[in-house]
Parts: structure tokens; sequence; C-alpha cells
């Protein structure tokens, strides 16, 4: 109700911008593809018992890819025997290496011996040999008396 009526006279016809659309230059054609004589499928037509025809492109079978000579043992086969033969080469490494350590040990365990038995013999000759006591002063006490902490012979 209190809305200013709408007049005309009130708008600059300077302050509306129009805006029109500016045509673009045509982009430049492509130029055209050579395509190969071959590559376009033949068109092939059929009669249908009702006497429509029905056209379209012919589809060629699929040619299958040729296979290529296969050897003789596969290559995982391969691999797995020269797994074992290697792990085969390793075992008897490992045997041998064992073997060789028992020995070692066995030995080690010999020259202990001996040199105990060698320096046991030495120390029992030394102790029981009747020549063992050449240097020493012997004391024989037969009779004592002891009297006031003092010793009488």
């Amino acid at each position: 109700m209190n809305q200013p009526a709408y007049h005309p006279a009130r708008y600059d016809a300077a302050a509306v911008d129009v805006h029109r659309p500016v045509s673009l230059a045509p982009a430049p054609a492509a130029p055209p593809v050579p395509v190969q004589p071959g590559g376009i499928p033949s068109v092939a037509s059929v009669v249908l018992p009702d006497g429509r025809v029905v056209t379209g492109y012919a589809i060629n079978p699929a040619q299958p890819e040729p296979l290529a000579a296969k050897p003789v043992v596969s290559r995982t086969a391969v691999n797995v025997a020269l797994g074992g033969v290697a792990f085969l080469a390793v075992c008897g490494g490992l045997i041998l290496l064992t073997s060789f350590i028992a020995t070692l040990t066995a030995f080690i365990t010999q020259l202990i011996t001996l040199a105990a038995v060698i320096f046991g013999g030495w120390i029992a000759v030394q102790i029981f040999s009747a020549n063992g006591h050449q240097g020493g002063t012997t004391v024989n006490i037969r009779k004592a008396v002891i009297k006031r902490n003092k010793f009488y012979s």
C-alpha cells in the first residue's frame, strides 16, 4: 500500500548496460585422418524369411594369438631342482662341519686327559719315592716331658 508507484521516467536509459553475445571465429577443422583400406569392416545384408532385410557389419571371428613354443621343462621345475641341489650341498657341508667339530672336541679331550695322567703320575712319583726326604731333617720324639710350658727331652 505504501509502495511508490512505478514511473518509467525515473529510470535513466544510460544506466542500463546491455550485453550482447559476440560471435567467435569458427575453430579450424581438424585435418582428415587417412583410413586404412582394411580398417572399415564390410557391410553384410541378410534377408529374413518374412522378407525383411537386416543390414550390419560382418563380425570376423577373433584369431587366437600364435602360441610361443613352450620349453620341454618348465622354469619352475628347473628352479625347484636347483634349489634342491643347493640344499643338499649345504646339508653335506654342515654334516662335514659337524663331524670336524666332534673330532676336534674328542682330540682336545684326549690331550687334556693325557696331560692330567702325566702330571698326576709325576706328582705321585714325587710323593711316594724313597729319595723324597734327602735334604730334610728327621726328628724322632720318643719320650717328651712338658712342664710349665717348657719342653724337656
